[in-house]
């Protein structure tokens, strides 16, 4: 599997737990842990929550959105 691929496949599964967790709107934002991520899905998070386009978001007291 490429790096692309995976990269794919894990922002697709924290995207997942982010909406089965309610985090929908920068109201509704969630911890890690509020979202169920395991080590290597809060690894990538930093990766992923940093893109200029990205759905994922970040609120200043670490708490994530999409």
């Amino acid at each position: 599997m490429s790096l692309t691929g995976l990269q794919f496949r894990i922002r697709y599964k924290i995207i997942s737990k982010l909406k089965e967790a309610g985090a929908t709107s920068k109201e509704n934002a969630v911890t890690v842990q509020e979202a169920g991520l395991d080590s290597r899905e809060q690894n990538w998070l930093t990766y992923l929550a940093g893109a200029f386009l990205d759905k994922i978001k970040k609120t200043k007291d670490q708490r994530y959105y999409i």
